[in-house]
């Protein structure tokens, strides 16, 4: 039975069988073939790859687009076999002559397109040309041994298809799997807090091909929106969008993918696709490569000049610090040392531009080079240096001017603050709610602390003392802006808490959806599932704490809003998330509400059919001694026939309905059961009848 939304009750997992694996790679390495052969001139299409990599034409062709080098071919419509065998032995001596080793792979497995064996081929190349050469290129990860050992073909669990290949230059395909899986596990996953531990399983939601897609270009991906899809849709989406945007092709099927145990190698050979669009990645002109170029490929990840830009910004920033650290021990007064604060932060400033710039071209992908990083480090600590001196500066000022200083320090502390999403809602919320709190504390005094800031600043002394003019000008400016922010950033984080609490409710709600909308066990476990619906629909008054949720979410967005009228709009705006919000609840308060008639339907299923089955069994055991009774006791006892045959046709109908929604081992004992008491009911009809027409011949 499937429920309003089209949800189906959920299948029996299957896993790939080692002829299914067969069929994805086959698939896989069909579409990657044919991606590189699109660039040919004339383009060719390989349609059947055990079928057309017979003759070696397009293995040849393949090998010519991958490398950029010329291979002599035998063409013709009138090959024949033995030209076959020296095409492909051409090709295998051309990836031999790279030092790959091709152990177990002769010309004549590949003439007779033995599955197994073009398979381990195909990967063989896909493993040198595209996964290899692209990990080998990336900055952070080096570091593989390049040792000759094999090929080790233990990531996939169809041992035949990977013959054990040897060869030096290159890492074996433990360091490039592990290359790549790092490569995602730091530019992609690690920060969304998605677990990614191989190329199998670990894909089949979808979110971390999206992971992948975000690292690389952010504003293409919602990943809010993401957590909450199906697999299936996700995955559909994801590969679109890469085709769309990055220009990956489509390598997989959903439906390969949401299985039990994708194939790896089939995920490995797609997901390396991506490595192109690495923003370190130095763009190569030709796809063909030579030896020198493949080693070379791309990266020292900046070029040589950036690289000396960033260590000069380095020496600056430390240079910066030590004035500053100088400065600091300098004799003087209030004004001056103010001067000299002023003039060290004003640098600073100059340069922030610079520094953001710096930190940003491999920032999408969170990992900074070696260089970046240590820029990064001096500018955290001199603007912290800067910070702590204009604090001390601020509290050598005449009382109660040093208390207001103090104060604007902490203000600005909660308006910079950054709040760290996590993958769970209701942990964010919790977070933003704490921050929250602290903020409101420091905020609520701005008022009274405006009040003796504006006396002061209108007589420019406290006292009579006089103030550094530049410092309590400056001050009035952050006065200023913290008035200004204080009411958006509050109307801010008011509506983040709710939004996360919502968030959090509703997959609350789909989760316990799921836990309802699945084949049933027995009438107590239906009873017990039935409780627990209500316990959590009425006990915890699910629909009222929607409504108290979204109430609070309406008002707080209104608010936002109103504060900061920019948020509004877009992609991420609040008036989108608003519309979401009211699409997803009226589709799920409809099954949640639903939910309730199907398990009372499904008991009183189970009511019917056990009470007719007990009085039908009792009925059935009676008659079947009637029938060694005297002829009248037996037509006196069958008299009320027809009352048991509307009993019998009740229990087929509850019992046919429990079949249908019940889990497999309940469906099956059900099945026996009617199978037994349908076929002693038709014996006994079958003697009745007789019963019954003797008497129609005495009469």
């Amino acid at each position: 039975g499937t429920t309003s939304r089209g949800r189906s009750f959920p299948k029996k997992e299957h896993i790939a069988q080692p002829d299914e694996q067969e069929a994805v790679q086959k698939r896989t390495f069909t579409k990657w073939i044919n991606s590189h052969l699109a660039k040919r001139v004339p383009p060719l299409v390989v349609t059947d790859l055990f079928e057309d990599i017979k003759d070696g034409v397009m293995l040849l062709a393949l090998l010519e687009v991958l490398s950029g080098q010329k291979l002599p071919c035998e063409q013709g419509k009138k090959l024949k076999r033995i030209h076959w065998v020296a095409n492909i032995g051409t090709a295998l001596n051309f990836l031999e002559g790279r030092k790959i080793k091709l152990v177990n792979i002769n010309s004549t497995d590949i003439v007779d397109g033995r599955p197994s064996i073009v398979l381990g081929l195909v990967w063989t190349i896909i493993l040198y040309f595209q996964i290899e050469e692209l990990t080998i290129s990336l900055p952070a990860l080096q570091g593989f041994s390049s040792s000759t050992s094999s090929l080790d073909s233990s990531t996939s669990s169809t041992e035949t298809t990977s013959p054990p290949v040897k060869r030096k230059p290159l890492p074996p395909q433990g360091g490039a799997r592990k290359a790549l899986l790092r490569w995602v596990q730091q530019t992609a996953t690690k920060r969304l807090g998605l677990e990614v531990k191989d190329f199998g399983p670990s894909w089949r939601t979808g979110l971390a091909f999206f992971a992948v897609i975000h690292s690389l270009r952010p504003n293409l991906v919602d990943m809010e929106r993401v957590w909450r899809r199906p697999n299936r849709e996700n995955l559909q989406k994801a590969f679109l969008l890469a085709e769309t945007e990055l220009g990956i092709p489509q390598l997989l099927d959903p439906e390969d993918v949401d299985v039990d145990k994708p194939d790896e190698k089939s995920i490995m050979t797609y997901v390396a696709q991506f490595l192109k669009h690495h923003p370190d990645r130095k763009q190569s002109d030709s796809d063909g490569q030579t030896e020198e170029e493949v080693t070379r490929a791309g990266f020292p990840s900046f070029s040589r000049e950036q690289r000396k830009s960033l260590r000069e910004l380095k020496m600056w920033l430390d240079q910066l610090e030590r004035d500053a650290i100088q400065a600091q021990e300098t004799e003087g007064n209030l004004a001056q040392q103010y001067q000299l604060f002023k003039s060290l932060r004003v640098q600073l400033e100059m340069r922030r531009n610079q520094v953001e710039g710096a930190l940003q071209s491999t920032q999408r992908d969170g990992i900074l080079t070696v260089d970046q990083a240590l820029v990064k480090q001096a500018w955290e600590r001199v603007s912290n240096r800067l910070l702590d001196w204009h604090l001390q500066l601020d509290r050598s000022l005449p009382a109660p001017l040093n208390m207001v200083g103090a104060w604007l320090h902490e203000a600005e502390g909660a308006l910079r603050q950054e709040i760290i999403i996590h993958q769970a809602h209701d942990v964010t919320a919790n977070t933003v709610h704490r921050a929250l709190e602290q903020h409101k504390d420091v905020l609520k005094s701005l008022e009274s602390h405006q009040q003796v800031f504006q006396r002061i600043h209108k007589d420019r002394s406290v006292d009579g003392v006089p103030v550094p003019p530049d410092q309590l000008q400056d001050m009035a400016e952050r006065m200023n802006f913290v008035s200004t922010f204080s009411s958006i950033h509050l109307a801010k984080m008011e509506f983040l808490e709710n939004k996360h609490h919502m968030q959090a409710f509703l997959t609350l709600a789909e989760t316990k959806l799921k836990s309802w909308i699945i084949k049933y066990g027995r009438q107590e476990s239906v009873e017990l599932m039935l409780h627990n619906y209500v316990s959590f629909v009425e006990k915890q008054h699910f629909f009222e704490n929607y409504e108290a949720l979204f109430q609070s979410l309406k008002q707080s967005a209104e608010v936002y809003v109103n504060a900061d009228s920019s948020v509004d709009e877009g992609e991420m705006g609040v008036r989108r998330f608003m519309r979401e919000v009211v699409t997803q609840w009226r589709s799920l308060s409809m099954e949640v509400r639903s939910v309730r008639s199907m398990l009372e339907e499904v008991l009183s299923n189970w009511e019917r059919y056990s009470s007719t089955v007990a009085s039908l069994q009792a009925w059935l055991e009676d008659g079947e001694e009637a029938l060694s009774q005297p002829e009248n006791t037996k037509r006196e006892f069958f008299r009320n026939l027809s009352h048991w045959m509307d009993q019998h046709a009740a229990m087929n109908d509850a019992g046919n309905f429990l079949i249908e929604t019940c889990d497999e081992t309940v469906s099956l004992d059900l099945k026996q059961q009617l199978l037994l008491l349908n076929g002693r009911w038709r014996d006994l009809f079958l003697k009745v009848k007789q019963v019954t027409n003797k008497k129609k011949k005495h009469n």
